[in-house]
């Protein structure tokens, strides 16, 4: 029985490949590609990203299999999943177990910036591929940089680079600023402080919340904000997902915008805006990666995800599905799921898909750079139909958005 069982699955794992372009399936892993979406499904950061990354994955998949059809490098392409619950011991032997045991060829997705750099960690011991999605630490394209990781959506820069200067400029000087006290907060307080200083700001006052925060109850620090000397023109969060919708919640309650004291999101997606209502976030400026409603290709994508999951996408979502989708491009190209092939083929390709609007993947980091938007909530009543609830106000040009490669990558 156990040899009968054991024939049987390697004649099902020889069944791929039968593209003309594959040249046998001993150039694939198993003869399969595995892709593999690690990311939190039971926390803050579920709804933003989650089990609906794992869909957007598998309509990239879909969309690969219907276009290339018996044309296609290997039929058999499979998706694995896993919940690394935010905690980086726990997103490091689910990596672990993904690479070695799972014959995963591509993790995608990894928010929580503390466990996306376990990640980045175990792709390079492991020489495996990871595009990650959901983080926002510059420490991917810094320090930490390693040749099979790649930075796909956004980063701290981009989101300071943006928001900050903007209402630096535009709402007022002094800012105080709320952070979760791990890798993606300690990121982006130094890259708003940066991007305040620059435009003529000053940072009054700044405080680590515990990440995360099980009781989320922020009032010590947001009652604290309009006690400081000089009061602050606006309290920057840099919270995200489930966190974010507490602060600005317990914001609203104690009528801080009444008490002079303006709001800056440093990081919001558009499952928040839905969650807290446009009422609640009327005006707030925003930087954004993408949008489902900026034109008919996004709206297109958003439809057909929304017929899936009774959602529409966020950033995050359609960012994992043009991942996924260029991954397999590159495959389908090199013939292989070769680790440093696809490297190469991926380091300085051009891409505009419907995530990337003038998009590059920079071969000296890996950081991908494309479009990203200044984004404004709508007052309610200018609300038209569910989920509408942003206008962009500018596009910053993919050369501007992000950082140039830092001195500190060695890939």
């Amino acid at each position: 029985m156990v040899a009968a069982s054991t024939a049987t699955v390697l004649v099902v794992s020889g069944c791929g490949g039968g593209g003309p372009q594959s040249g046998g399936d001993e150039k694939f892993t198993d003869g399969a590609i595995v892709l593999g979406v690690l990311n939190d499904q039971s926390g803050v950061y579920s709804e933003l990203s989650g089990r609906n990354s794992v869909t957007a994955v598998e309509l990239a998949v879909a969309d690969f299999t219907a276009k290339y059809g018996d044309q296609a490098v290997t039929t058999d392409i499979t998706v694995q999943t896993a919940d690394h619950q935010n905690k980086p011991d726990v997103a490091n032997s689910k990596a672990q177990e993904m690479y070695d045991r799972q014959g995963v060829d591509l993790i995608l997705d990894v928010p929580t910036s503390s466990a996306a750099l376990r990640v980045a960690d175990v792709a390079k011991e492991k020489q495996k591929l990871y595009f990650n999605i959901g983080a926002a630490t510059t420490d991917l394209t810094g320090k930490s940089c390693n040749k099979y990781t790649f930075h796909y959506a956004y980063d701290t820069y981009m989101l300071a680079n943006g928001t900050g200067r903007t209402t630096t400029e535009q709402i007022g000087r002094n800012w105080y600023i709320l952070y979760p006290n791990y890798a993606f907060g300690q990121d982006m307080e130094k890259s708003f402080s940066t991007a305040i200083a620059d435009a003529g700001g000053q940072v009054v006052g700044k405080d680590g919340a515990p990440f995360p925060n099980t009781s989320g109850d922020f009032s010590t620090y947001l009652l604290k904000a309009p006690t400081l000397d000089p009061k602050p023109d606006v309290l920057g969060t840099m919270q995200a997902g489930a966190e974010l919708v507490n602060v600005v919640k317990q914001y609203n309650e104690f009528k801080l915008r009444d008490k002079g004291v303006g709001l800056a999101v440093g990081l919001m997606f558009i499952t928040d805006i839905h969650s807290l209502t446009p009422a609640a976030l009327a005006g707030t400026t925003y930087t954004d990666a993408w949008y489902w409603n900026f034109d008919e290709q996004n709206r297109e994508f958003a439809d057909r995800f929304q017929q899936e999951t009774g959602t529409r996408p966020s950033f995050a979502h359609a960012a994992n599905y043009s991942a996924a989708t260029q991954y397999l491009e590159a495959v389908q190209a090199a013939g292989t799921d070769d680790a440093d092939t696809i490297v190469e083929e991926l380091e300085g390709k051009e891409i505009n898909d419907v995530f990337l609007r003038n998009g590059k993947i920079r071969a000296e980091d890996h950081r991908v750079v494309h479009d990203a938007y200044l984004a404004q909530v709508k007052p309610q009543s200018e609300v038209t139909e569910p989920w509408d609830y942003v206008r962009i106000l500018e596009t910053i040009p993919a050369g501007e958005a992000f950082r140039a490669p830092s001195p500190d990558c060695s890939l």
